[in-house]
């Protein structure tokens, strides 16, 4: 007898084995910083080809009403903002969110609402101003429910959603894979990929489009010492021997470019979209 897979708990026990193996940690704490969150602005910016790539992918028009869900800094809000009628921007991270007005006020855009909250304790109708012809999370589905989470994208929908997230072993999951025993005694867990993803899409009756494709980002840093101050969050990083053997890896790791220490990363990334029918 063939035994049916619930993809929606497959999702939530792989996102919970990841949350224990980073010492509960959630995806929203790395970004609570400040200054890690204008690091990830400025290096959204040295990637711009990807930002206009997607951007170009979307069914964007000067009328258009858009959601973004886990906007960060704003490194899609912000290019969007301007090309379209409104945008509301929902983002969790306090450093995020920092960074995200900041950006809005020094671009003096007037179309963006903020909510500082995250997706799984937004309300459609209080929180947001449905319907929207564009809604998308953009490598934010760090969600424990991820069924519900889709669920309400569609609510609030009244035209095209995308989806996108990752395939396989990224380079940071190579990274904390090969760091983990050393600097926790444990093994590093990945969370759910895009194959438990399509699997929910496909239960909820929703067959969406996909494209893969390879991206490849680079992050500078001025010294060893900022590159290390940068990743302690992202590997947990809280004692003085953990941040020697912190120091070491990226040592060893990073290129020396221009005077500065350049850190190159890699993944294969997807997009899903289809456009919901009311």
């Amino acid at each position: 007898m063939d035994v049916k897979i619930d993809w929606n708990e497959v999702w939530k026990e792989r996102m919970e084995a990841q949350r224990k193996a980073s010492l509960n940690t959630d995806c929203a704490s790395i970004w609570h910083k400040k200054e890690n969150a204008r690091r990830f602005w400025e290096m959204s910016r040295e990637n711009g080809v990807r930002i206009e790539k997607t951007l170009g992918g979307m069914a964007l028009t000067s009328e258009s009403r858009v959601l973004d869900i886990g906007a960060g800094p704003g490194s899609l809000a912000i290019p969007i903002a301007e090309r379209v009628a409104h945008v509301t921007a929902v983002e969790p991270a306090e450093g995020m969110m920092s960074v995200l007005t900041e950006n809005i006020e020094t671009y003096g855009l007037k179309n963006i609402d903020c909510v500082y909250k995250d997706w799984e304790v937004v309300d459609v109708d209080s929180d947001l101003c449905p319907p929207y012809d564009v809604v998308f999370a953009s490598y934010s589905l760090g969600m424990k429910d991820i069924s519900a989470s889709i669920r309400k994208m569609v609510e609030a929908s009244s035209g095209y959603i995308y989806l996108y997230w990752f395939a396989g072993e990224t380079s940071w999951d190579m990274h904390s894979r090969k760091l983990w025993p050393f600097l926790h005694n444990c093994e590093y867990q990945s969370g759910p990929k895009v194959d438990v993803l399509y699997n929910v899409l496909y239960d909820m009756g929703i067959y969406p489009n996909v494209t893969v494709f390879p991206f490849e980002h680079t992050n500078r840093f001025g010294s060893l010492e900022e590159a290390v101050e940068h990743f302690r969050s992202h590997y947990a990083v809280e004692s003085e021997v953990q941040e020697e053997i912190l120091r070491a890896y990226l040592d060893e790791l990073l290129e020396e470019e221009g005077g500065t220490f350049v850190h190159r990363g890699w993944s294969t990334r997807v997009k899903m979209w289809w456009k919901n029918i009311t």
